[in-house]
């Protein structure tokens, strides 16, 4: 009996395909308009931070250069007014000063009422000044206040000579002891000293330009022989200041 042998069909098989990884990096592209970024909490804190000190600069320098610009424009409205214009300087004097119901030996309320002659002259032949509302007179006795009052609003053109007189009102109050003694030792001397403090706001008019408002301050040493109606007045001298804003 002859050899049979059986030879299995031989079926070619692909070997199994090995697991393919993924690469290890790869890119995904959006839009440029699609990006949002949203930085690590401790840099938004930092940048908050550094927007804060930027702002607060910002604000300084503004601030700094406002005033700058400010401090310029006065220097130059008061260069114009005095080469252009021959600005000149107004002048104020207390010319008369009548004290009524001044109580020098009572311990109890007092208010004692002032008449106030104030000679105002302006000098200048091109400028006008618009005296206005909101004025105040105060009259002082060693820094106590003793009276107070306002002036009237009114116009003064050029080359003008205006006299105001104003009654001021007591400020009902109590002389302490010093005071009461300093005023009676003053009588006595026949030389007694009060200051007149005015401050007054008022508008330059040049031409047909008129200024901003400006503040206008006059302090007065007035010195007179009686704590009286009647009263001379001996020896006065006035100083004024002004505040261009």
């Amino acid at each position: 009996m002859g050899d049979t042998r059986v030879h299995p069909n031989t079926i070619d098989v692909d070997p199994p395909s090995k697991a393919v990884s993924p690469p290890a990096a790869y890119v995904v592209q959006f839009p440029r308009e699609q990006i949002l970024r949203y930085p690590p909490p401790e840099n938004a804190t930092k940048y908050q931070a550094h927007a804060r000190r930027r702002n607060r600069r910002s604000c300084c320098c503004f601030t700094l250069c406002l005033l700058l610009l400010l401090a310029v424009a006065a220097a130059v409205s008061a260069g114009v007014l005095y080469l252009v214009f021959r600005f000149k300087a107004p002048e104020y004097t207390v010319t008369n000063l009548a004290i009524r119901g001044m109580n020098m030996t009572s311990a109890a309320f007092v208010s004692p009422g002032f008449d106030v002659t104030i000679r105002a002259e302006n000098p200048n032949g091109k400028v006008g000044i618009y005296y206005l509302r909101d004025s105040s007179v105060n009259v002082f006795f060693r820094d106590v206040k003793l009276s107070g009052g306002v002036l009237p609003a009114f116009y003064q053109p050029r080359k003008n000579v205006t006299v105001i007189r104003t009654a001021l009102t007591g400020s009902d109050i109590v002389l302490g002891a010093a005071v009461r003694t300093a005023l009676r030792n003053a009588q006595n001397q026949r030389r007694v000293p009060f200051v007149v403090r005015t401050k007054v706001p008022v508008k330059i008019k040049v031409g047909s330009v008129t200024t901003w408002k400006i503040t206008v301050k006059v302090n007065c040493d007035v010195e007179v022989d009686a704590v009286s109606e009647r009263a001379n007045i001996l020896s006065k001298d006035c100083d004024y200041s002004v505040r261009l804003w």
